[in-house]
């Protein structure tokens, strides 16, 4: 609607579309299967891997090196099929790659981040707990220094790929000071499980589960050294989030290109739903959404790339986009009548999905606070 293409460089043009190709012609078909029985497809992480989807941004140890751009372009495209498919993606990306890389030693880079990329193994990333989620600050799990290494004890809840995953990022309060850092954690260690959370109504194409740590012991060369204190998650955060500020546009996209296919065949009263005035309206006001919220994702990743982002800028795209995308993927599904209780028109997945989006990763009430902070210089939403 106003033109993204002219903004793309032609390495952005051929990164997203040989992530569209592969999430239409591969991905898509998938998706019906995998949302009725709630099935994790074990190929995907690998497939991606071979194309350069995981960790993009990412230079060396096996990773392409490209643009934030280009990393929001991906999320887009694989969000247009389904957001458990971004979300896997994402975890794997944004909060275990980045943190690796990031805050990890040289060691932790060559060990993990080349399997990672390749989609060899899964990482999942241990913030939220199951009394603590808008609230880190307040978490129980605890680490302990001992001889040899740090003993975990605690548990994490709601965490995208943690049945299957194979390294876990888990962040600690640290008993011998207080502050919060971040250690890696392997499948098989004695006193660690991770068992799936059943039934979701929502994000049903990706695993979330919970992990627990009982007197887990690892080495001190477990320890992410370059992260200490909040700063070190809310960083990997931020990450996924401008991500997922992408993302949802993309299944807002398919919801509006698939509520304008059907408006146009559907016939009512002896007419298109799409000749009607209320019809046309919530199309276009989706749609609408869907520019100006591609737009400012854009800017963005054009200032994160510049070095020029300042960090309450990743809650405007993220509190906006996900708002937006949920409330139109709503109020298009509406033109579907009774139809949208049908999984095979896709809109209502989408919408289930957008549910989620919309609280992970910082509820919409906690960016606009983040955002109100900002803009007041007080603090409305902690002691």
């Amino acid at each position: 609607m106003l033109n993204l293409e002219s903004l793309l460089t032609d390495e952005e043009k051929a990164i997203r579309d040989t992530a569209r190709e592969y999430c239409q012609e591969k991905l898509l078909p998938r998706v019906l299967h995998g949302w009725r029985t709630e099935e994790f497809d074990p190929d995907v992480l690998p497939e991606m891997g071979k194309l350069g989807l995981l960790g993009p941004t990412i230079d060396g140890y096996g990773c392409a090196g490209v643009s934030s751009v280009a990393y929001g372009l991906i999320q887009r495209e694989i969000e247009r099929v389904d957001s458990g498919y971004r979300s896997t993606a994402s975890v794997q990306s944004s909060l275990v790659m980045h943190p690796i890389h990031e805050f990890g030693t040289d060691a932790q880079k060559e060990r993990f981040l080349p399997p990672l990329a390749k989609g060899e193994i899964v990482g999942a990333f241990g913030l939220t707990e199951p009394n603590h989620g808008s609230d880190p600050a307040g978490m129980e799990t605890t680490a302990e220094e001992v001889d040899g290494g740090f003993v975990l004890n605690g548990s994490k809840t709601w965490i995208s790929n943690a049945p299957v995953a194979d390294v876990f990022v888990i962040w600690a309060k640290c008993k011998w000071d207080g502050k919060i850092r971040g250690f890696l954690l392997e499948k098989g260690m004695k006193g660690l499980t991770a068992p799936p959370i059943k039934n979701k109504i929502a994000l049903r194409v990706s695993l979330t589960g919970s992990i627990f740590m009982d007197a887990v012991h690892i080495p001190h060369s477990a320890l992410l050294q370059g992260a200490s204190g909040l700063g070190g998650p809310f960083a990997c955060l931020n990450s996924a989030r401008f991500g997922i500020s992408w993302g949802v546009m993309g299944a807002l996209e398919d919801c509006v290109d698939r509520a304008l296919e059907y408006a146009l065949e559907r016939r009512q009263f002896g007419r298109p739903l799409a000749s009607f005035q209320l019809v046309q309206k919530k199309l276009v006001d989706a749609q609408t959404e869907v520019a100006l919220g591609l737009l400012a994702s854009l800017q963005v990743g054009r200032l994160k790339d510049s070095g020029a982002l300042a960090p309450n800028m990743i809650s405007v795209v993220k509190k906006n986009n996900c708002g937006k995308a949920l409330l139109h993927a709503r109020a298009v599904l509406d033109i579907f009548g009774g139809n949208a209780c049908a999984d095979e028109y896709h809109v209502g997945r989408h919408a289930a999905n957008l549910q989620v989006t919309n609280t992970y990763e910082g509820t919409n009430d906690i960016h606009a606070l983040i955002l109100g902070r900002s803009m007041t210089g007080i603090q409305a939403f902690a002691n």
